[in-house]
C-alpha cells in the first residue's frame, strides 16, 4: 500500500471528453490522478497521454463486479482517497425517443449509468474516503436535470440528472457528520462526443467547476448544484 501526502482523485469515465479534462487540471495542480474507463486499454491509452502522476484502472459503474474488482485495486495499492468525482455517464439511448415513447429498457440503462452507479461507488468507497482530511465527492449532472431544464426530448438523461441531484442532496445530508462534501456541477453544453462538435465550450471550460470543487473551494460547501463557480438552483 503507497503512503504519501499528495493529494489523490478518481476521476471515472476519465480516458476522454470532460473526465480527461478533470483528470488534466487535477495533474497540473499536483494531484495523483487515478482514471477510470469501461476498457483497461482506454484508461492506458489516456493515461499514456496525460503527463504526471496517472494510474488507469478498469471500472463499470453499472457493473456491481466490476466496482468491487476496481476497489480491490485501490485497496492493495492506495491508503485512501481524497477526491471522488462521478463523471462517468450516458445519454445515447435517448436518440429518436421523448417521454411518450421510451422503453422502460431504456430508462433503467441510463439511470444505471448516471445516478444508481454513482450511489453505488460513493458506497464502496466510502472507507476509503474516511481515511482523507479533505474528502469531497463531485457529482456531473447537467442543467437538463434541474427543475427549470427539463425537456420531453432528453427523456431518461433528464431524469436521471434530476435524480442524481437529489442523490447529491442526500449524500451530501448523510457525509457531512464525517466530513465529506458532496456536490453536484454542470459543465454546460461541451464539446464532446456526448455533446456534439457544435458545443460552445471546450472540454477545459467544461472541466473549470469540477476542478475548482475539488481543489479550491470552501469545504464548507456541500450539497449545492454548481455552474461557473456559482451556486444555482436545483
Amino acid at each position: 500500500m503507497e503512503m504519501t501526502s499528495v493529494k489523490r482523485a478518481l476521476v471515472t469515465g476519465g480516458n476522454r471528453g470532460i473526465g480527461y479534462a478533470i483528470a488534466q487540471g487535477l495533474l497540473a495542480k499536483d494531484y495523483e490522478v487515478i482514471i477510470t474507463a469501461r476498457s483497461l486499454d482506454s484508461a492506458k491509452q489516456a493515461a499514456d497521454k496525460l503527463q504526471g502522476s496517472v494510474i488507469p484502472i478498469e471500472l463499470d459503474v453499472t457493473d456491481d463486479r466490476s466496482i468491487r474488482h476496481a476497489v480491490e485495486i485501490l485497496y492493495q495499492r492506495f491508503d485512501r482517497l481524497d477526491v471522488l468525482i462521478n463523471n462517468a455517464g450516458i445519454l445515447h439511448p435517448d436518440n429518436g425517443v421523448d417521454i411518450l415513447t421510451i422503453s422502460r429498457e431504456k430508462l433503467d440503462l441510463t439511470m444505471d449509468a448516471n445516478m444508481f452507479g454513482v450511489i453505488r461507488l460513493v458506497q464502496a468507497l466510502l472507507s476509503f474516503l474516511e481515511k482523507s482530511q479533505d474528502a469531497r465527492i463531485i457529482n456531473l449532472s447537467s442543467g437538463m436535470g434541474a427543475l427549470d431544464g427539463l425537456t420531453t426530448t432528453s427523456p431518461s438523461y433528464c431524469l436521471s440528472k434530476l435524480a442524481l441531484n437529489g442523490a447529491t442532496t442526500m449524500l451530501a445530508q448523510s457525509l457531512s457528520s464525517k466530513g465529506i462534501s458532496v456536490n453536484s456541477m454542470c459543465p454546460g453544453w461541451v464539446r464532446t462526443d456526448m455533446g456534439g462538435a457544435s458545443a460552445p465550450r471546450s472540454p477545459e471550460q467544461g472541466a473549470d467547476t469540477a476542478i475548482w470543487l475539488a481543489t479550491e473551494a470552501s469545504h464548507r460547501e456541500s450539497g449545492k448544484f454548481w455552474r461557473d463557480r456559482k451556486a444555482i438552483a436545483y
